[in-house]
């Protein structure tokens, strides 16, 4: 029988929260035969959303231009709603920074290829990531009293 206290980790949803695709130079662009450029933004957001229960969202952003028209911009954000209780203090935020992150990033990178693909372009296949990794270098460069990007951000 499950104790009371005993820390709680569960995902209720995992969903696309917002996505959008904008191909301001079309259809001239198109015509282009020069390799445009890629840029990749990602963010991660973590908020309560009631009494143990957190929604944590990645978001991508990803740019291609052909000099400086672009071709296309997608913006997409996945977020899942996690039951996270009866964990302690200092973990919540690693958990939110890294496990809740690693579980939404498959679903963001699949919607991101979709998305591209259906506008009529190459999918863009994001690369793996290593959230536990980009956690534990945020945390250092902090208490080495440096500017760390910020990964995680509240809304």
């Amino acid at each position: 029988m499950a104790d009371n206290n005993d820390p709680v980790f569960q995902i209720q949803r995992v969903y696309m929260k917002e996505a959008s695709l904008e191909q301001p130079n079309s259809p001239a662009i198109l015509l282009d035969q020069e390799q445009p450029s890629v840029d990749i933004q990602l963010g991660v957001e973590a908020q309560q959303a009631a009494d143990g229960v957190y929604e944590v969202a990645v978001s991508a952003t990803v740019t291609t231009k052909i000099k400086d028209r672009t071709v296309f911009l997608v913006e997409v954000k996945q977020a899942g709603i996690f039951e996270i209780r009866n964990v302690p203090p200092e973990q919540m935020q690693a958990i939110m920074g890294s496990a809740c992150p690693q579980i939404v990033y498959p679903y963001l990178r699949g919607n991101v290829a979709d998305i591209v693909t259906r506008a009529g372009f190459p999918p863009v296949h994001l690369a793996e990531i290593n959230f536990q990794a980009m956690y534990e270098q945020q945390q250092a460069q902090q208490a080495q009293g440096g500017e760390a990007s910020p990964i995680i951000t509240s809304a």
